[in-house]
This record gives C-alpha cells, sequence and structure tokens, in this order.
C-alpha cells in the first residue's frame, strides 16, 4: 500500500522558524517533523512513499534521497503550481493505482493506522477519514457521523454558535483509487470544501473512523512548544536518535555531555544533540538542544528548545523559548515563555524579551534592551483583535493611538488603494483620539476617508447602504464598562464585517504586512456636510408623516447627551410631536454613565412621563442603535416586551415576516403567527440579524439587548427611527403602550450562564448532540432541543469561557426544571470531560 504525504505547504503561521525551511522539517525531538510520520507509517507496513512538495522542495529531497536510509522507498510530485490539498494529490493520480491513504507531514501522532485500514475494508468505503476528539474544534473542520460511521455533515472551522460536537478531521484519509475522478486536473480543489461535500451529496460510501491517541497539528508556534512539551512528559513515543543514559530522562548524542566536572543539573527530560557542550553549573529542564550547541555555566533552560549551533552564555534565563539554528544569546539575557528566535539573530547581554516576542532572522538585539513587541513583524501575544465586528480594550492602555494607527495600516491594507472609507465617533473625548489616529493608518495605505465625525451610528450606516465606500469604522465607548473603547467595521453595505474580513486585517496587523504607498499617494480626509440632512429624507420617507401628525404625541426623550441630539428632536418635531428634552445638550467631556446612574435617570424619566401624562418615554443610547423604551406609566420595557410590543402592534401583508434571534422566546413567535406573519430564525450575532432583515417582506428584526431593524428604511440597527416608529404604529392602532402590553400574555422564560473552559467547550457540545440525537433538535445557534414541556436552548459563548443556558416553558415550574435539568447535564459532562 501506498501513501502519500502532504508537504507542500508555506508554514506561514510557523514563522519565524519556517522562513529558512519548509515546514515538515522544522526539528521534533532532534528529527524533522515529517520523519517521525515517516516512522510512523513504516511502523504499519507502509513504506511506498509519494511526498508532494511546492515550498522549498530541494530541502526535503536532499534529506531524504530515494527513502532508503530510513527504509521506505520515496518518490518526489512537485506540481507545477498551488492547486489546493486535492488537487495536488491529483498531480501523482499515475502513481496511485490502488488504495492509498493521505497524511499531513506537519502532524505528531501516534494513531493506530492498521485499524483505520481495517474500518475502511470493513465499511467497504470508498473514503474514510481518520477523526479524533480534541478540546477545542474551532480550527478545524468538525465532522458529524451517523450510528453506522457514515459521515452526514461536515463544518469547516465553525464558530462557537456552531460547534455540534467536538469530532474533527485530522487530515488523514484511506482512499480508493476511483476517487480521484472527481477532481478536475489542473485545477484548485480542496478534499474538505470540494471533494467530500460532493461525496455527501452523492451518498457515495463516505465514512469517518474515530481514532484515540495523540494527534497535535503543527500549525503554528504554540502548538509546536507544545508538542515538545509532550514529548518531554512521555504522552507519545517517537524515534529518538540520541542515546539513553543512565540517568533517567537524558539523552546524549555523539560527543554530547557535561564537561567535567559534571555539575550541571538535569531534571524532566533533556535530549542533548551531537558535540553539544553543557559547562559548569547550567540547568536544563524538559528541554531539547540541537547539535553543537553551547549551554554556559550558570545558563538556566526549561521548557525550551534550541536547534544547531546556538550559543547561550553564562546566566542567560530561557523559558518556554524556541531558539532557531546560529543563534547567540548574551549573557544575562532572559526569554521569556513564548519567545521565538529566528535563525542567525544575536540577542545581547542582560536584553529581555518578554513574552511571546518573536524575532525575525538575521535581528541584532542590542544589550540592555526591553523588547515588547515582535521584530520586525507580527504580534501573536495577543491572540485574536476581533470579537465579531469589533475591536475594544481600556482606552489609553491596550487600545493606545500607536495600536489604532497599526489597525488603521491593516484595516486599510485589505482594501483596494484609492478606496473611500467612512469614518464615525460617539461624543466622548477618547473615541476621537483613537480615530484620529487610526485614520492616519489609513491614509498610510492609501485610502481616502470621508470622516463625519460626531455622528449617530445608524446614520453612517445608513450611507453605506448607497454606492461610494467600501466600508466603515465607527468609535464609541462601551456602554457596558466606561473605561473601554469599541471600534466596529462595517462592509460596504453598512453590515458588521464578515468573520473572514476581520480574519484578514488580523493577518496583516499581526505580520505588520502593510501596504506603505509612495509619499506622493497618501489617501486624502474630506467631510460629508450632508449627511445629517440625507439621512433625515430617507426617514421621512419611510413612515406615515400623516398618521404621526393627526395623533400629536407628547413624547420625553433623555438623549444621554449622545450624537442623536443633533437629529432627533428636529425630525420628531416636524412630524407633530410634542418633545420635552433631557440631556440634550451634545458634551465630550462627560464619561459614560455607570448602571446605577442608567437606572437613577430611567427612574427621573419614568416619573416625568407620568406628570407630563407623556404618550411615552425614551433613553436613547450614546451611539443611536438602542432604545430603552417607557411606557405611557413610566415604566421601563425589557428586551422581551419591547419586542412583543413592535410585533403585536405590527399590521403585516401576507407572508411578510420578522426576523428574530434563536434565543428569542417562541413565545413571541406565537404573537407574530397571531397577526398573520412568519418568523425567521437566525444567529443572535448583528452581522446574521442584518443580512436575514434584508430578505424580501421582512417587516422588523430584532436582538435581545432592545436594538431594532425596520427595512422599510434601512436593514440596520437604528433606535431613532424605531422611536418614530412605535409612534405611527401606536397612532394607527390608536392605544397606548400600557394598554398593550397588559394584553400580551408571555410564557416563563429563563436564562443563565455557566463557567466553560475553552478546552471543555467542543466537548460539552458534542456531549450535548449525542444526548439529543432521538429528540427534536435545531443547530442554528448552539443547540435547541423541543420538548413537550418546552424547549431549552445551550449555545456557548464565543469569546468568553461560558456556555449560555435558555429554557421557556408553559409554567415557571417547567421552565426552572428545564433549567436545572440540563444545568446538571453541562456540569456532569464538564466534570467527564475533566476526568479524561
Amino acid at each position: 500500500m501506498k501513501a502519500v504525504i502532504m508537504a507542500g505547504g508555506f508554514g506561514t503561521r510557523l514563522h519565524p522558524l519556517t522562513i529558512n525551511m519548509p515546514k515538515p522539517m522544522v526539528p521534533l525531538f532532534n528529527r524533522p517533523i515529517m520523519l517521525h510520520i515517516v516512522d510512523l507509517l513504516k511502523r504499519h507496513g507502509i513504506t511506498e512513499l509519494i511526498m508532494l512538495l511546492y515550498h522549498q522542495p530541494e530541502t526535503i529531497k536532499h534529506f531524504f534521497g530515494d527513502g532508503s536510509e530510513f527504509g521506505v522507498s520515496i518518490t518526489y510530485v512537485t506540481p507545477l503550481d498551488d492547486f489546493g490539498t486535492a488537487g495536488a494529490v491529483k498531480a501523482a493520480a499515475k502513481h496511485l493505482d490502488e488504495r492509498f491513504m493521505i497524511i499531513s507531514g506537519d502532524l505528531l501522532t501516534d494513531f493506530d493506522l492498521s485499524k483505520a485500514l481495517d474500518f475502511h475494508e470493513e465499511k467497504q468505503a470508498q473514503a474514510t477519514l481518520a477523526l479524533t476528539p480534541v478540546a477545542d474544534p474551532l480550527q478545524f473542520g468538525v465532522v458529524i457521523t451517523d450510528n453506522e460511521d457514515r459521515i452526514c455533515k461536515f463544518l469547516e472551522k465553525p464558530d462557537w454558535g456552531e460547534v455540534f460536537s467536538d469530532t474533527i478531521n485530522t487530515g488523514i484519509y484511506i482512499l480508493e483509487p476511483e476517487v480521484l475522478d472527481l477532481i478536475p486536473a489542473g485545477e484548485n480543489y480542496d478534499w474538505s470544501k470540494d471533494v467530500f461535500p460532493a461525496m455527501l451529496a452523492k451518498q457515495a460510501p463516505l465514512f469517518g473512523c474515530t481514532l484515540k491517541g495523540y494527534w497535535a497539528d503543527i500549525g503554528n508556534t504554540d502548538a509546536y512548544l507544545a508538542a515538545s512539551r509532550d514529548l518531554c512528559a512521555g504522552k507519545l513515543k517517537v524515534e529518538i536518535s540520541e542515546q539513553a543514559e543512565k540517568k533517567k530522562g537524558l539523552f546524549l548524542g555523539a560527543e554530547a555531555g557535561a564537561i567535567e566536572p559534571h555539575q550541571a543539573k538535569f531534571s524532566g527530560t533533556v535530549l542533548i544533540g551531537d558535540n553539544s557542550r553543557i559547562q559548569g553549573r547550567a540547568s536544563l529542564k524538559n528541554t531539547v538542544i540541537g547539535r553543537n550547541c553551547v549551554i554556559e555555566d550558570g545558563a538556566e533552560l526549561r521548557d525550551c528548545v534550541l536547534w544547531d549551533n546556538v550559543f547561550v552564555k553564562a546566566g542567560a534565563k530561557l523559558e518556554g523559548a524556541v531558539v532557531g539554528s546560529n543563534v547567540r544569546i548574551g549573557k544575562g539575557a532572559t526569554l521569556k515563555p513564548g519567545t521565538v528566535i529566528g535563525d542567525h539573530s544575536t540577542v545581547g547581554e542582560q536584553a529581555q524579551l518578554n513574552t511571546d516576542v518573536k524575532v525575525w532572522p538575521n535581528k541584532i538585539i542590542e544589550a540592555g534592551s526591553i523588547v515588547n513587541g515582535n521584530l520586525i513583524w507580527g504580534e501573536v501575544w495577543r491572540k485574536s483583535l476581533f470579537e465579531g465586528a469589533l475591536v475594544k480594550g481600556l482606552t489609553n492602555i491596550e487600545l493606545t493611538p500607536e495600536f489604532a494607527a497599526k489597525l488603521g495600516a491593516a484595516y486599510g491594507s485589505t482594501l483596494p488603494k484609492g478606496a473611500y472609507v467612512l469614518t464615525g465617533r460617539d461624543a466622548f473625548r477618547a473615541s476621537r483620539m483613537l480615530k484620529r489616529s487610526f485614520v492616519g493608518g489609513l491614509l498610510s495605505a492609501g485610502i481616502n476617508v470621508r470622516d463625519v465625525k460626531r455622528l449617530p451610528l445608524p446614520v453612517l450606516r445608513y450611507k453605506l447602504t448607497t454606492f461610494g465606500e467600501v466600508g466603515g469604522v465607527h468609535f464609541r465607548q462601551s456602554d457596558r464598562d466606561a473605561s473601554v473603547t469599541e471600534i466596529v467595521f462595517f462592509d460596504e453595505q453598512g453590515h458588521e464585517i464578515s468573520s473572514n474580513s476581520a480574519k484578514a486585517i488580523e493577518r496583516i496587523f499581526f505580520k505588520e504586512n502593510f501596504r506603505r504607498v509612495h509619499f506622493a499617494e497618501p489617501g486624502a480626509i474630506s467631510d460629508l456636510p450632508n449627511i445629517a440632512d440625507y439621512y433625515r429624507e430617507g426617514f421621512l420617507r419611510a413612515l406615515d408623516k400623516k398618521q404621526i401628525y393627526a395623533s400629536r404625541p407628547r413624547v420625553v426623550i433623555d438623549l444621554n447627551h449622545a450624537p442623536a441630539a443633533d437629529i432627533l428632536p428636529s425630525i420628531l418635531n416636524e412630524l407633530g410631536c410634542e418633545v420635552i428634552e433631557l440631556n440634550s445638550h451634545v458634551d465630550e467631556t462627560l464619561t459614560p454613565q455607570t448602571a446605577d446612574e442608567i437606572e437613577a435617570r430611567l427612574d427621573q424619566l419614568g416619573r416625568i412621563i407620568v406628570s407630563l401624562q407623556a404618550t411615552a418615554g425614551f433613553m436613547v443610547g450614546p451611539s443611536g442603535e438602542k432604545t430603552i423604551y417607557l411606557d405611557d406609566k413610566g415604566v421601563p420595557l425589557s428586551e422581551i416586551e419591547t419586542i412583543a410590543l413592535f410585533t403585536v402592534l405590527e399590521d403585516p401583508k401576507k407572508s411578510e415576516q420578522i426576523v428574530l434571534p434563536i434565543t428569542a422566546p417562541e413565545s413571541i413567535e406565537r404573537m407574530a403567527t397571531e397577526r398573520g406573519m412568519k418568523t425567521r430564525w437566525t444567529k443572535g450575532d448583528g452581522r446574521s440579524i442584518g443580512l436575514a432583515a434584508q430578505e424580501k417582506k421582512t417587516l422588523m428584526a430584532a436582538d435581545m439587548e432592545r436594538r431594532l431593524i425596520f427595512p422599510r428604511f434601512h436593514p440596520h440597527f437604528d433606535g431613532m427611527f424605531s422611536i418614530a416608529r412605535l409612534l405611527e404604529l401606536l397612532g394607527k392602532q390608536e392605544c397606548s403602550i400600557s394598554d398593550v402590553c397588559s394584553k400580551i400574555k408571555f410564557d416563563y422564560y429563563l436564562s443563565l450562564q455557566l463557567p466553560c473552559g475553552w478546552e471543555q467547550k467542543g466537548g460539552v457540545m458534542r456531549l450535548m448532540n449525542e444526548a439529543s440525537i432521538d429528540l427534536q433538535t435545531t443547530f442554528i445557534d448552539g443547540v435547541k432541543v423541543n420538548l413537550k414541556q418546552g424547549w431549552v436552548l445551550v449555545v456557548p459563548d464565543p469569546y468568553r469561557p461560558l456556555v449560555h443556558l435558555r429554557s421557556e416553558a408553559k409554567t415557571q415550574l417547567l421552565a426552572q426544571n428545564l433549567l436545572n435539568e440540563y444545568r446538571t447535564k453541562v456540569e456532569k459532562w464538564q466534570k467527564e470531560l475533566q476526568g479524561k
């Protein structure tokens, strides 16, 4: 039997280690990663190997030769172009006339491949995928099988709301040669995105074999260090070139060892390569030393990997570091966990490289330097920038002007040179400070900026629905933490940017691979002086002005010292409203309100409503997207009451729909049905709701934070338009808010959140899915189970180590019992996962 080893990747996520060598040749325990794969294949009787090369192929050919030195036979195939994972194998089709295995050359695993081969034969499969459960499935392709191990669903690199299992595709496949007929020659084709989904659609015999054991994708430097630690800890056994010494855990190569007298201290597992020297009282724990290295007296190395020809001077302290070849570490230097030093670099005496600093090859760090950021590319100390479509952090601590300028340059580098972008902000000075720095970064990348300055966010998003700009960015202070600034990104239609767009910005930000235009080509800044008038015209066109004018509503509005004060009162006055304004002066010196301050102001607002016998009261959020509604008795409406109020007031035409997140109560769906409307369920993030709101015959969309969309105006959250729409609906129905709310009947809706570590989320969702396999389930966002007594939803939080539970039933007891039942299950599953 033959095996195809995929060895053509560029290994960019493993930079700077893979700048001078292909990723499969990166050493693990002083042997190339791919050599461990060759050893594994040989142990299972597979000795005819085909290596698919692309990036730096000569390095691999020079090491492996014809394979005879390693007890195998190797054929090399180098495709003419990057044809993708499946297209590359198609290029080797003439060598594959029988059953064959595909395996990645950058994996570390001890899987029982023979078991997978027997499984393939037993199932008479055309294709068998080796599967395994992992703690964090987000970076891999999740695979779901039925009771007969036949694959029934693929999900490539999901987010937490889509994780229904922690069983992932390991990249190890057993295939019959006829599968290659599904791949067109000379085209970019991928197994997971193209071939396997096509086989699934044709109901071809496509199976998944779950294998137990060790498996690691050496995808980045963190994974590389983790794999080295696992080898030191004995989590799997691999071939070791060095000879074991009498001292347990110590392995020495030829001509290697501590120089007399034997004062060096070794603990854990230590590998010392050929001709390397450990001098004096050096201390090494769980560390791998390459060939021709020197570790001087008093140096301390813990959980480190040193490649060949590394010189560590006396007194240096290295922990959790990777040091490339031909590197000199100066006397007394400190390398903290996660540090990676590229080949041919020099670290000066007493220099300090802080956590997760990466140094590209051929760099000089001067003596005494303190290095907090990467030299020259990227930053990995922050694992990801984005939470959905926004970047947030502590103002002037995490989000500094320097950070904002760099972020602007990264964003601009993803856009066509010369394109136009809208930028705006709320009323706070911190937002202005960071926006100005961000704009400088955009200009440096050749992007033109239309700066709308201080403006409600719905106005900016409304402008983006027209042509002219490729995106927009809004700066605001968080309504949850006054010390935090949020930077929200939007696409050319005004929707929150997609996860792919966010990742593209992140990649450039971390690599610092910015586009720097010629000195005569920076972008320009311009204003849009009539943007508020443009918004006003569209606002008024979307309403029945005569209806509102005829009812002459009296409203009390707390404008929160926000930019909405410059627009909303005049529009409502034009509609015939009597407007009593509170906090209408836009004041940039103020700071965002605390929860207690907001509660006190709502109480004050309620009392004013009652005393003035007003129709309603409103508190507009700082960015203008969100509004808190108070009825004619001064009582604030909850998030659910807000959605229900608009639902029962709507006057739908045939087949119209409302859009709700899957987390919303089904009581509202019942109300919509009674009014002749359909309900379109979607995920709870702003982008998903906005895109669904664009569908034909959508009357309204809502999230669970009092943000509403009325597509008749524009498909984006707009707290200002929502106020006018409510007044229009109340006028048509000739009723008060309190009267309407008193007639609304809700089921009992409960929610809670439980701590759940990142490494457990995938397992919890897999067990939830398995426990619900015979029940009526929905997988829009998390796993929702419909039962006779009600429903329960379990959804992992995408940004925090939490899992959310929600339930709804006819009685409070039933709802509470459901919540308690699944809380107990989730806690039990977490304990089971911890015990493994």
